[in-house]
Parts: C-alpha cells; structure tokens; sequence
C-alpha cells in the first residue's frame, strides 16, 4: 500500500537521514516521496534485484537475511524506526529485506536521492558517518557471537531491541522506569541470529525472567524491568 504525507508530520524526522537536508530540498523529497506499508512476513526487497528506490523506516522493524546457496537463511541484520534501508552510488544490495513486523516505510526514487547527496555536501557526510557507525556495530557483533556467553547474548539481544524501540529508555539511568515493547523476533529467529539452539533461548528467556530483569506477558510482549541489570548481564 502506497500514500503521501507531509515531512512536517513524519515521525523519524528527528533521527532520519532527511533532517539535514535544507528547507527546499526537504520539500523537494517531501513532493516525491510516498509511504509503504507492509504486514509482518511481507518481502520488501530480494538479494541481488535492481534497486530503483531507497526508503527509511518510519515505524516497525525490518530484517535483512542472506541466502546461501543451499537454502539455508540467516538475519545479518536489524533496521528500526530512522534507519536507511538501501545502498547509494553501489551494485544491488546482497541483502534481501522483510518486514519483520507490520512496518512502514518513507520511499524515493534511487536517482532522485542521489542526486540530492552530490549537491548537499552535509547529507553525504551524515551518510558517511552512519555507515562507519555500522561498521562499528557490526565489528560489536561479531565480538558476541564469538566471545559472549548464551546468557551475554540473549541479553545483548533484548537490551538492543529495547533501546531502539523504547526510546523513552535511559540505559544509564540508576532506575530506569520499566520498558514495554514486543519482540519482532520469534524464538526460532532469536536463535538464528545469535548463533543458538531455539532451546537455549528459551532457557536464557526464563532466567531472564526467574532473576525479576524482564517480564514476559501476553504473546511476544517483552517488560524490562531492570535496564542497568540487563546492560550488567549483556556486558
């Protein structure tokens, strides 16, 4: 589904690449872009395909998997709410990309958007900037699932999905208000990305939840209790 809103409403504005962008250009992407929504499960876009567009994520959570040649899938990544989804000035994305859960998406033409990064020097720079922060993510990534613990990485795993669909949250506040949020991984998705079995997950939940640090209630629903303990847990 496709619809056109205004800049001036959009709920990313604060965190997205576009908040740099000068008042005319700004209203020159608000007069193109339009939105897309997607329910959780749905195929945003596939590995390898033409890319003529970009999109940031306005709300929801989308996952980015790879294929291997046998079939197998494995989540190499999360996008939240303010995150690019796309790849300027490069080849085809080798990721393919899913809703994880219902998402929406601000959408523009590839051309378009890459037009306006060579003739807005800051927008290329904040680009930039956000792509070595990725890098660095990436590098934290590996160092957990190579060196940390079931417990370290299950923690790490709903520490960051807390921090960035709760942005209320303070992780370094002394007492942290509880945190509500749903979990847009099931377990089996848990498990693949973190490089476990679907019943150390679980297991790891239910400490989790036996210690008093989260809560876990209807469906997927997921309360933090205690943010400083499960940053201590998550190391």
């Amino acid at each position: 589904m496709s619809i056109r809103r205004t800049c001036a409403i959009c709920p990313a504005k604060e965190d997205s690449l576009c908040h740099i962008l000068p008042k005319e250009m700004l209203s020159r992407l608000s007069r193109v872009a339009h939105h897309r929504r997607y329910s959780a499960g749905q195929f945003i876009m596939g590995a390898g395909q033409q890319q003529d567009w970009f999109g940031t994520v306005l709300s929801g959570v989308v996952k980015l998997t790879k294929t291997m040649v046998d079939g197998r899938q494995q989540i190499v990544g999360l996008l939240f709410a303010s995150d690019f989804l796309g790849r300027p000035f490069g080849a085809d994305s080798p990721y393919a990309a899913e809703a994880a859960t219902a998402a929406e998406l601000c959408c523009f033409d590839r051309a378009y958007f890459e037009d306006l990064m060579r003739g807005c020097p800051e927008l290329k720079q904040l680009f930039l900037e956000r792509t070595l922060n990725e890098v660095d993510a990436a590098r934290d990534w590996m160092l957990l699932l190579g060196r940390k613990s079931a417990e370290e990485k299950v923690a790490s795993l709903i520490l960051l999905m807390a921090k960035r669909m709760a942005r209320e949250m303070d992780a370094e506040a002394t007492a942290s208000p509880p945190v509500h949020f749903a979990l847009p991984l099931s377990r089996t998705e848990m498990a693949e990305y973190l490089g476990l079995r679907i019943e150390t997950v679980s297991r790891q939940i239910r400490r989790l939840r036996a210690s008093g640090v989260i809560q876990a209630e209807n469906g997927r629903t997921i309360v933090v209790r205690d943010v400083c303990k499960l940053a201590e847990m998550a190391e």
